[in-house]
């Protein structure tokens, strides 16, 4: 059976983590209403929301890690999205009309380091992804998840050449 990709949490805080859940939040260019960061190289707006499965956080807590949604510092925590195995450029487009796309993948940060020495090693790989936004909106927890591929560019394909035709440059 098909799973659908759902935001369970969205998560928000004055700057830094943990990041606490919230029901709602405007989604603008630079990110969600109420979330700050500590950090400069955290304001850009291809960085603008982060995600992480909760999939990957329920591993990392049978690993014995103690995390909850936000605790590492996401923005919105999905299910059935397996954000790390997309590639950058997804789209993303929520049941509410937020469009997102996947622009970096999130590297384990020192900050991590609160929460448990041992948790930068064991998140790598699968510590999320960040988003820019295509289309600002609101978004609630319980939305589903529609996952575009990214655009690729199209090649054109040219007929083969007919290098039985006497006007081909070949037969000259």
């Amino acid at each position: 059976m098909f799973s659908v990709a759902q935001i369970i949490s969205i998560n928000i805080s004055a700057g830094g983590i943990p990041k606490l859940p919230v029901e709602s939040r405007v989604v603008a260019s630079a990110g969600l209403s109420g979330d700050g960061h500590n950090h400069d190289k955290h304001r850009t707006p291809f960085q603008a929301v982060c995600l992480q499965d909760s999939e990957r956080l329920e591993d990392l807590c049978r690993e014995g890690f103690s995390l909850t949604w936000g605790t590492t510092g996401e923005n919105l925590t999905v299910r059935n999205l397996h954000v790390n195995a997309l590639p950058v450029g997804t789209v993303l487009e929520f049941s509410g009309g937020v469009v997102l796309e996947l622009s970096k993948v999130r590297k384990p940060c020192y900050v991590l380091d609160t929460i448990d020495p041992r948790l930068k090693d064991a998140i790598e790989g699968r510590c999320g992804m960040y988003a820019k936004v295509i289309k600002e909106g609101v978004l609630t927890t319980g939305e589903t998840i529609r996952v575009l591929a990214p655009s690729i560019p199209t090649r054109v394909e040219l007929p083969a050449p007919n290098l039985n035709n006497p006007s081909h440059p070949s037969r000259g």
